[in-house]
């Protein structure tokens, strides 16, 4: 401090007073140490404001100046400073700090922390004050994030209160299990009791422990796949305590980034383990069975397929096949399921219906159906059994003529054409057979069967070839 003096070598700081200083220089000095200062006359006045540019106050204290006092600040704010302005002027205190709320009564209001001094001979005194907003701002957005988490701390609590409550309170036994740790991580009383142990035994046990025969990773492998199954079967097992025969049904699900099961629980008796086979024999005949099977509804529009008739019909998979009409897939199309269904929903049951089946490569084989329809349910089922007839077919067909494959293939046009076309080719087969027999008749002397037929030659040589029979005559 010694070597700090003036050009003639006077000290700069005298005792510890500030040298005098020119008004606009002090000022700026105020402005800039604090956000906002007022110098107030003793008549309770604002004689002068100084504002630091850089808080944005400039706006709200441009017209301060000259104002009264009281008339910048809150009801309760002017109170408490008119106060403090007493015992600052009755020379009780030097300095006085305190926190007021400026307010236009209107549009804003705004904290600040003021220090005051006393100035002067003539009692004038000097608010040095610190913008209060940011910290006021912190404070508000810390009060609104205590009142969020309190919020969903009760929220929360609500939550695991009503998971809690239909846990004890439902009849149905109930395991969750974490995939991570193959643990059990929650159970309700039922589930305890049919696995022969108390809660707190079982919670965090591990759940292949506590059923025989079991290991940890074949036995979370197994749940898992069924749980991700298209069709849920549930699993028999020993449960190892109780030694009771039970039935599992996984379901999986994530909460909070952790895949976990819940496991469904139930007794298995005599008379539903006898069901349960049943139920499996018969899913493994629709699965691997030789003979297709088709559930269709009333209309004849298919919902299910087994993997036999896709194989039949060349179908690439069950997407390919479900939401199609059955009529698609039959040889002659709307006419045979509108036969098929006019006498099964008549009779009930319709057996060995001979048709063709038509594969999506535009090929065709011979089938015959037979028809369930299951009406006792608010959506009726059709149910048929499909059965490749070609090899049958073609063991059963006895050696046939000409004139009796002709006509075959006239009676096959019945339901795929016209009755103008099936006429066109009936003549046709008959014209056929006639020259046939008049040939052999004639022990192929062509001249006498035109004369049989009353055709001329000429005429008779065309049909011949019309009908492939010129070499056949000739022989």
């Amino acid at each position: 401090m010694d070597g700090k003096v003036t050009t003639d070598g006077r000290h700069l700081l005298n005792g510890g007073k500030l040298p005098v200083m020119a008004p606009d220089v002090l000022s700026d000095i105020v402005a800039s140490a604090a956000d906002l200062a007022l110098l107030v006359s003793p008549a309770r006045r604002v004689v002068s404001v100084m504002v630091d540019p850089h808080n944005g106050l400039q706006s709200k204290v441009a017209d301060w100046e000259g104002a009264p006092l009281q008339s910048l600040f809150s009801p309760e704010s002017w109170r408490k400073l008119d106060a403090r302005l007493t015992e600052l002027n009755e020379g009780r205190r030097s300095r006085i700090s305190l926190e007021l709320n400026h307010s236009d009564h209107a549009v804003w209001e705004f904290p600040v922390r003021y220090t005051l001094h006393r100035v002067g001979s003539d009692d004038s005194v000097l608010m040095v004050g610190r913008d209060l907003r940011p910290i006021a701002e912190v404070q508000q957005q810390l009060v609104s994030a205590q009142l969020a988490l309190e919020r969903d701390y009760e929220s929360q609590r609500e939550l695991d209160t009503r998971y809690r409550v239909l846990m004890e309170v439902s009849r149905d036994p109930i395991v969750i299990v974490s995939m991570s740790s193959g643990r059990i991580a929650d159970l309700n009383a039922a589930a305890a009791s049919l696995l022969g142990g108390g809660r707190g035994d079982l919670v965090g046990a591990a759940v292949a422990q506590e059923f025989e025969g079991r290991r940890r990773g074949e036995f979370l492998e197994s749940m898992a796949n069924m749980a991700v199954a298209e069709r849920v079967a549930p699993i028999e097992l020993t449960a190892r305590r109780s030694q009771r025969r039970l039935s599992v049904v996984p379901t999986m699900f994530r909460a909070a980034g952790e895949r976990l099961l819940l496991c469904q629980l139930d007794v298995v008796d005599s008379a539903t383990a006898q069901t349960d086979e049943l139920a499996e024999n018969l899913s493994r005949l629709y699965h691997e069975g030789a003979d297709g099977i088709v559930f269709t509804d009333g209309d004849g529009t298919i919902r299910a397929a087994n993997e036999a008739f896709l194989n039949l019909t060349d179908s690439a998979n069950m997407a390919a096949v479900r939401g199609k009409s059955m009529a698609d897939y039959l040889a002659r199309g709307a006419v045979d399921l509108r036969v098929l269904l006019d006498n099964v929903k008549r009779t009930g049951q319709l057996r060995l219906y001979a048709t063709r089946l038509t594969t999506d490569y535009s090929g065709q084989i011979s089938v015959e159906l037979s028809a369930t329809w299951l009406n006792d349910r608010p959506n009726p089922v059709l149910v048929l059994v499909v059965r490749d007839a070609s090899r049958v077919e073609t063991l059963r067909r006895p050696p046939v003529s000409t004139q009796e494959d002709g006509m075959r293939n006239v009676m096959e046009l019945v339901g795929s054409s016209t009755l103008k076309d099936i006429v066109a080719e009936t003549t046709d087969v008959i014209e056929k057979m006639c020259i046939e027999t008049a040939l052999e008749l004639t022990r192929n002397n062509r001249v006498a069967a035109a004369e049989m037929l009353s055709l001329s030659r000429q005429s008779l040589y065309v049909k011949l070839r019309k009908y492939g029979l010129l070499n056949k005559a000739g022989d």
